[in-house]
């Protein structure tokens, strides 16, 4: 009997929300079942059992907990190539990250801060983890993967834009 409630259960699950009723017949067997027990049944218990969909059209548990463990910065400006590539890779790689524009005055101080007085961009911060002054791919690449962040979404070429 366990058995098959537990396959009704799986079959109610399967086909989205449903009615199940759970009753005592004159011999006193429980039962359970997705169809209204017969008219003599006195007590009768109607529970509704909820959807058992999961959400996947959001970011992947990875890439939430590396967003959430070291979120990603880029300082950046009409550099050219350079500030172009950076920006294409974090789209190419689907990593949300704040862009901010070091010639920005309320950016400059603490830009200044973080490059020692330097004025090179592209810029990427990975959290507490990693400081990276220019574009290289490969260190990009590198410091995002140890920082825990996916590679390239499965199926597609592009990411999520930046948060602004």
């Amino acid at each position: 009997m366990k058995t098959v409630l537990l396959l009704l259960l799986f079959a109610a699950g399967a086909a989205g929300a449903v009615d199940m009723y759970r009753w005592i017949d004159e011999n006193g067997v429980v039962n359970y079942t997705p169809y209204p027990p017969p008219a003599n049944i006195k007590n009768v218990e109607q529970k509704k059992l909820g959807d058992s969909t999961i959400e996947t059209g959001g970011p992947s548990y990875g890439m939430q907990q590396a967003a959430k463990n070291f979120p990603v910065t880029l300082y950046a400006t009409d550099c050219g190539d350079p500030c172009n590539s950076a920006r294409a890779y974090l789209k190419k790689r689907g990593i949300p990250y704040v862009e901010k524009n070091p010639q920005n005055p309320e950016e400059d101080e603490n830009f200044k801060k973080l490059t020692g007085g330097g004025r090179q961009v592209p810029l990427l911060i990975v959290g507490n983890l990693k400081t990276l002054k220019g574009y290289l791919e490969s260190e990009w690449g590198a410091a995002l993967d140890a920082a825990g962040y996916p590679g390239v979404p499965a199926g597609s070429s592009a990411g999520t834009a930046p948060a602004q």
